[in-house]
């Protein structure tokens, strides 16, 4: 009998897509822990789950943005018995603007969240996640295909992302583990709030709901895809790159998110970001 009982760690589960991948694994009849800032959130998930007749999940209230995030996160698993056999790296956040505009030590913050903890909770635990035959799912986004003027740190943490998950894939295949990056396009949740941008400016036709996008990352991550990218319009626009001049892109984005910058959406100073 094992020592620890495996799990599938999600973090960043307080909201829109990171609830429904909590949602969809637990339907999937994996036994989860899902992980955010916001404790009385993920309780109200986590009842929700144990309401619709599936196993509760464990509450791990963390906030991925310190720099001591996945050491806690490892003895809060430490405690309670647990071992990630899945690992779900959703947690994240953007701010539109400017990159001489917006706070500095925000543009910092998104970096050590989208980066730095996303990185060491994809390394920390891979003898487990290989010992149980499991798997990493990152989220990326869309804009990790493309440069980003005006959300200039957001795009950079996304290609990176994207780069390193791909490279994982790669190198764990042989091992049996899966490594898939998931890049949706947009979706209405928090994340628009938090960044700055209107949502009444999603484009209808390349926006899925948090739910599909979750169905779809499952699917691609249990089938061993590298890449999950929800939605016609959006594979099309991550293709772009490979047809359009780079400079040309840059001048489309940046007058798009031009666009969602005004005139609803405030640029700096402005409140705190929160983080899930």
């Amino acid at each position: 009998m094992p020592l620890f009982n495996p799990v599938a760690l999600i973090t960043g589960a307080s909201s829109g897509i990171g609830v429904a991948l909590a949602r969809v694994f637990a339907q999937h009849g994996h036994e989860i822990a899902v992980v955010a800032r916001r404790e009385p959130k993920l309780s109200a998930l986590a009842d929700s789950i144990a309401q619709a007749g599936h196993k509760r999940p464990h509450v791990l209230a963390v906030d991925l943005g310190r720099s001591d995030s996945p050491a806690r996160l490892a003895h809060e698993l430490l405690v309670r018995g647990l071992e990630p056999g899945i690992i779900v790296n959703n947690a994240g956040f953007g701010l539109l603007g400017t990159a001489t505009q917006l706070d500095r030590g925000e543009q910092l913050a998104m970096i050590d969240v989208n980066v730095r903890t996303l990185t060491d909770l994809s390394l920390r635990w891979i003898e487990s996640v290989g010992r149980h035959r499991g798997g990493i799912l990152n989220v990326a986004s869309l804009a990790g295909f493309l440069p980003g003027p005006r959300m200039a740190v957001y795009y950079a943490t996304k290609a990176y992302v994207l780069s390193f998950t791909e490279s994982l894939h790669e190198e764990l295949k042989s091992q049996g583990i899966r490594v898939t990056v998931l890049c949706p396009g947009p979706v209405k949740t928090e994340f628009q709030e938090r960044a700055g941008i209107g949502d009444r400016r999603l484009p209808a036709l390349m926006t899925r709901s948090a739910e599909e996008v979750a169905r779809q990352a499952y699917q691609g991550f249990m089938k061993g895809q590298c890449f999950v990218v929800p939605g016609v319009p959006n594979k099309i626009l991550a293709a772009a790159p490979r047809f359009l001049p780079r400079r040309v892109l840059v001048t489309l984005i940046s007058a798009r998110q031009r666009r969602d910058a005004q005139p609803s959406a405030p640029q700096w100073p402005r409140r705190p970001v929160k983080r899930t």
